[in-house]
């Protein structure tokens, strides 16, 4: 990598500001994470690869503090689990070709930011789950596993806001989920691009990053448990991972340079 120290650090601090931000709504960060190391390099084997191993390290602690605190509930969990881990594994071994792959990236994130402005429209503090069949967790994780495989990130940025739509749990449940969803994606989505030769980071400067999501998902895990401006949180998040999707669309996937 070719950046010099003060570039280095600055990427850091930004590495650290985005894990905190989406670490607080239940989500690794792993959709800015791809935009970000996107400016740097140019093979995105090396975004994936770097991308995954930073979601992993920040939910990682998520989930730890989540089963402390009696969010989790890993028995309701599995029906997401059980296709998601799998359909993610085939997904990271699909190759995409890289215009391709940016344009699918994008284009899912705008989705996704959209649906977590609606979602967060709709945040209340008295909330009523609904009931569903049982066989829905499995259809919705299958799908948004081979989703997160195909781009590299954890899925939790799409699953919190269908399930938050649903009403399926109260939203500290639902980031709780996110949290284990994309822990598990994120493994099943490293071992898919380790078999496939397609698993790249760079060395050893990628310890310097790790270190910074983790101190910035411990703060962001920490203001999501404490409620502090929850919906003001997912609301900036929403923003930043539209302005991402955006960016990456035009810039990486249709090569229009908008936002050079």
């Amino acid at each position: 990598m070719s950046l010099t120290i003060s570039d280095f650090s600055l990427l850091m601090l930004v590495f650290f500001i985005v894990a905190t931000l989406y670490s607080s709504v239940g989500f690794g960060g792993g959709s800015s994470y791809l935009a970000i190391l996107a400016l740097i390099f140019t093979g995105f084997f090396v975004i994936r690869s770097t991308a995954l191993v930073c979601n992993l390290v920040v939910v990682t602690s998520s989930c730890y503090l989540f089963l402390k605190k009696g969010h989790l509930n890993l028995k309701r969990f599995l029906p997401f689990l059980l296709t998601s881990i799998p359909m993610a594994f085939l997904g990271a071994i699909f190759r995409l070709g890289e215009s391709i792959f940016f344009i699918l990236l994008g284009t899912t994130l705008i989705f996704s930011s959209l649906a977590l402005i609606l979602q967060t429209r709709k945040l209340k503090t008295n909330y009523k789950s609904l009931k569903y069949p049982k066989y829905l967790p499995y259809f919705i994780g299958a799908f948004i596993g081979l989703l997160s495989g195909l781009v590299g990130i954890g899925g939790g940025i799409f699953l919190a806001p269908i399930l938050n739509q649903l009403k399926w749990d109260k939203p500290i449940v639902i980031a709780a989920l996110a949290s284990v969803f994309i822990l598990s994606n994120s493994i099943a989505g490293i071992t898919g691009l380790i078999i496939s030769g397609t698993f790249e980071v760079f060395w050893p400067e990628i310890i310097g990053l790790l270190i910074a999501v983790l101190a910035g998902g411990q703060i962001g895990v920490r203001l999501s448990l404490n409620k502090i401006s929850a919906k003001g949180i997912r609301l900036l998040t929403a923003f930043l991972v539209l302005f991402v999707g955006v960016r990456v669309l035009l810039n990486n996937g249709l090569q229009i340079n908008l936002f050079s």
